[in-house]
């Protein structure tokens, strides 16, 4: 496992009882985990929090505040900033254990000594791609949501890189690639973040377990003569990490390919939370 340890903004405070507690800059926010299977004690800081997720029976659920929290604020990793905004299904429009991700991009893209255009495909609120482009790269930012990108937008400007080269696309992942290949576009990286399931701009659907695959397979065709890195990230209940190391193993050549767990270490109790996986491969 690898894992986020060099946040200043953010702090995971506690985990009880399937929620954690957590700090966003000042805002201290308390929200359920289905990783968080143990039932430790809480202490009185858990009654002490500016907003509460509560999950309904009914399935999705809800935020209760206690403070005058504010609908947007913004918190920073080292040189990197991001909005902030509890959500529906209890996002908050960041998921602070990439961070170890993005220091892997950047480590990448800048030690490349040649320029580097990177695919960011169910690219959210774009943590990988405002990485991405501080460490130097020109991106393409492709989400199904309009407002998701939006966001993602102005964590580009809040990170003072407005004027970067990225282009931000609202499509559905699958056919923006088609249209890539018909066009003869070609990335020299490729960071994915697909869903367990979900639907595109049109309706179409997507599947992990049937269409991940066959798209890792499509996007070969885009990728230039001499690729620097492939990412695949998910957060896909009972697939194993090894899963998408084989991906990588049977669909890129050369290079090295590694995987595991990416997670944050939990401050009270000394111990590390599992928040995602991971698959990488790499030129060297």
């Amino acid at each position: 496992m690898i894992i986020s340890k060099d946040w200043k903004d953010y702090e995971l405070i506690d985990t009880s009882n399937g929620e954690k507690l957590e700090r966003w800059g000042d805002i201290i926010l308390r929200r359920p985990d289905p990783q968080i299977v143990w039932n430790t004690p809480m202490g009185k800081e858990w009654n002490k929090v500016d907003g509460w997720y509560h999950r309904s029976n009914k399935g999705g659920g809800s935020w209760e505040f206690f403070t005058n929290v504010p609908e947007t604020w913004s918190i920073s990793y080292k040189k990197l900033k991001f909005v902030i905004k509890p959500m529906n299904f209890k996002h908050t429009g960041l998921f602070p254990e990439q961070a170890v991700n993005w220091e892997w991009m950047i480590n990448k893209i800048q030690n490349a000594n040649r320029p580097i255009r990177v695919l960011n495909l169910f690219a959210y609120t774009g943590g990988a791609t405002v990485a991405c482009s501080y460490a130097g790269a020109s991106v393409c930012h492709v989400d199904a949501s309009k407002r998701i990108v939006a966001q993602a937008k102005e964590n580009l400007t809040l990170s003072g890189l407005g004027n970067r080269e990225v282009r931000f696309i609202v499509d559905d992942v699958g056919k923006f690639v088609e249209r890539e290949i018909r066009r003869g576009k070609k990335y020299d990286a490729i960071v994915m973040d697909p869903p367990s399931y979900g639907k595109g701009s049109n309706g179409e659907v997507w599947d992990i377990e049937k269409d991940l695959y066959p798209l890792i397979l499509k996007t070969l065709d885009i990728l230039s003569d001499n690729p620097l890195f492939y990412l695949i990230n998910s957060y896909t209940a009972g697939l194993a990490p090894s899963v998408l190391d084989n991906i990588l193993k049977l669909t890129m050549k050369n290079g090295k390919t590694s995987c595991g767990e990416i997670g944050l270490p939990i401050t009270k109790q000394n111990i590390v939370l599992p928040c995602g996986i991971f698959g990488r491969w790499s030129d060297d």
